[in-house]
């Protein structure tokens, strides 16, 4: 849909948000194990979508994988929206923020790339 171009530069922009939670999960984050623990994931994820991003139609199933758990994070976080009024406002804009990157990279995902038919082999 889009050009390889934009494909890259919001792969390495993610990426980039991504691995910048490294900073919380060392300095931030030292007395909430649950919270250390999806930030290692999303360190790791950024890393991987930063290697994606050289060629993204060889990664596929990775940026699919950001993409829609991006979209199931936010769907989380406005269930906890409805039931948490003190941290309604962060939590929503938390929602935004990963309904955003989720149908970003949905938007740019690459296209499959053409299986070799037999009738080229021959």
């Amino acid at each position: 849909m889009f050009g390889a171009r934009a494909q890259k530069v919001l792969l390495i922009i993610v990426g980039l948000l991504f691995a910048a939670t490294i900073y919380p999960l060392v300095f931030l984050a030292r007395n909430e194990p649950a919270l250390q623990m999806m930030l290692s994931l999303y360190v790791t994820l950024g890393v991987f979508l930063l290697l994606a991003s050289r060629n993204p139609s060889a990664h596929r199933s990775l940026i699919a994988f950001a993409a829609w758990s991006s979209i199931a994070h936010a769907s989380v976080m406005a269930v906890q929206a409805i039931g948490d009024v003190n941290e309604r406002v962060h939590l929503l804009i938390g929602v935004a923020m990963f309904v955003i990157i989720g149908m970003a990279l949905i938007m740019v995902s690459p296209a499959k790339l053409a299986k070799v038919s037999a009738a080229v082999a021959s």
